[in-house]
């Protein structure tokens, strides 16, 4: 079983930055991807960044250019810089694996970690 446990949210004003942190249980199956996503309030999950096997990086349209995503997937650690957060960004963000299982590709999710970006 893959165990994922976030770290690093709060309370921030806007313009300020946020690090978080993702670490995992040690994963046996092959890993496609490993990325952060968010939810707010009466919105959808949505990813925010995403790191592929092959080392290449993804991210949302809205956080292009102020967060960063950087982590290791050998080693099962993963990070979120959060730069000039704007109250738009408050979420409950939320760590996750993609691997391979069973023949197909299986998610799994951390508990989640709230953001909060207000003045």
């Amino acid at each position: 079983q893959v165990r994922l446990v976030e770290s690093g949210g709060g309370l921030v004003q806007p313009g300020e930055s946020l690090r978080l942190a993702c670490v995992s249980t040690r994963i046996t199956y092959s890993i496609n991807a490993m990325g952060w996503f968010r939810q707010a309030p009466g919105k959808e999950r949505e990813l925010v960044a995403s790191i592929i096997s092959d080392g290449s990086t993804s991210y949302g349209h809205s956080v292009k250019g102020r967060f960063t995503i950087s982590g290791n997937i050998a080693d099962n650690l993963m990070y979120l810089e959060m730069n000039s957060l704007k109250p738009e960004d408050t979420a409950v963000y939320y760590c996750n694996v993609n691997v391979w299982q069973s023949g197909g590709l299986r998610d799994y999710w951390g508990q989640g970690t709230q953001v909060t970006v207000s003045s």
